[in-house]
């Protein structure tokens, strides 16, 4: 998970996380990651359209963002 968050950050890739929101709700965001610190991920999320930071022990799992097949 580490790495492909590094390699968002890179590459300015988009991910999907699964995470713990503020009201312990499992949610998810499809996010571009600008900056990681130590204890949380600053990133850009498509859903709000505000660059926002999620916390590192509250992320479940990230995964890359599959491309739509278009006729």
């Amino acid at each position: 998970m580490k790495g492909l968050i590094m390699r968002s950050k890179d590459n300015k890739e988009k991910i999907m996380i699964f995470y713990i929101d503020s009201n312990n709700n499992v949610a998810q965001r499809i996010i571009r990651v600008i900056d990681i610190n130590d204890e949380s991920i600053i990133a850009f999320c498509f859903l709000r359209k505000k660059v926002r930071t999620f916390n590192h022990k509250n992320i479940l799992s990230a995964g890359p963002v599959r491309k739509r097949v278009t006729a």
